[in-house]
């Protein structure tokens, strides 16, 4: 227990998602709660990134092979460019890669983290995307979706993303995209978009999209940060450009939130789909999840 907890009661009826610290600005907080996200420019250094990058590549070519990670590929590139940069899509799970796992330790972001989780931090999912150039197939579009779908357990309220631009994010290489202020709806029914050809493994999206709801794109330089609600509903597109578009990520929860049972909510058909790639990778007969 720390004397920060004191902090984690809301002011009643004027900030809900954002709790009393000297972090955050007054408007700062006000846009976090009219919008669900936030930007801070130049978070994290130049330096910090290189590293991330190069233990990355090291992933790549299969140099190192952190424990627990899920590192995806486009297998159709594997027989023209082999272990390369130029095959992964994703590392996910880098939890135990000492030096990746230093993102979701960095004094700059939990700074910016305990402003909505409070001072008790656990990380709790981490990704580092490599969006690779996309043909009109669209292979690593990420549709519409909202992060809450892929976790059992709440409150929503204590649950942040970090998410850091490891080099230009535009439109043009497939930034990320946000409609500002859905983070106040509740959790809608995700499965797979109706689209010709291929959908990656477990990118879900929104079953009823609304597009009528604005969109922004997240323009972001290098080092720049965006923090956002599990509920804000957010995607990014396709890369047209010859180059990769790399970004660092963990959602981070208070540690007093607390796992639920997802049987009969819209989170169950996931839960199927993720035992039965369990079983499959296992070869295990039964899975019982805790």
């Amino acid at each position: 227990p720390t004397s920060a907890q004191v902090s984690v009661v809301p002011q009643p009826g004027r900030f809900r998602y954002t709790l009393d610290n000297d972090v955050l600005t007054t408007e700062q907080r006000q846009f976090y709660e009219d919008n669900g996200y936030l930007l801070i420019k130049k978070l994290v250094s130049d330096e910090d990134i290189e590293r991330f990058r190069k233990e990355f590549m090291r992933i790549c070519k299969r140099e190192v092979n952190p424990p627990g990670a899920m590192i995806m590929k486009d297998e159709s590139l594997r027989s023209q460019y082999g272990q390369s940069e130029k095959v992964v899509n994703k590392v996910q799970d880098f939890q135990e890669d000492k030096e990746l796992f230093r993102y979701c330790t960095l004094p700059e972001v939990l700074r910016y983290v305990e402003c909505f989780t409070g001072p008790n931090i656990m990380a709790m999912h981490t990704m580092l995307i490599n969006k690779l150039p996309d043909s009109d197939k669209q292979t690593f579009l990420h549709p519409m979706h909202q992060d809450l779908h892929y976790f059992p357990f709440r409150p929503a309220d204590h649950i942040v993303c970090s998410w850091t631009a490891m080099e230009r994010a535009d439109q043009d290489n497939g930034c990320l995209v946000v409609q500002p202020g859905t983070h106040k709806i509740p959790l809608k029914p995700h499965g797979y978009p109706n689209w010709e050809g291929k959908t990656n493994k477990l990118f879900h999206g929104l079953l009823d999209e609304d597009e009528k709801t604005p969109r922004v794109h997240l323009v972001m330089e290098k080092g720049d940060t965006v923090f956002f609600h599990p509920l804000l509903i957010h995607g990014s597109g396709i890369n047209k450009t010859s180059g990769f578009r790399k970004s660092i990520s963990c959602h981070f929860a208070s540690s007093e939130c607390y796992y639920i049972d997802v049987k009969n909510t819209t989170q169950e058909d996931l839960e199927k789909e993720l035992v039965e790639m369990v079983r499959k990778k296992y070869n295990a007969t039964s899975v019982e999840l805790r």
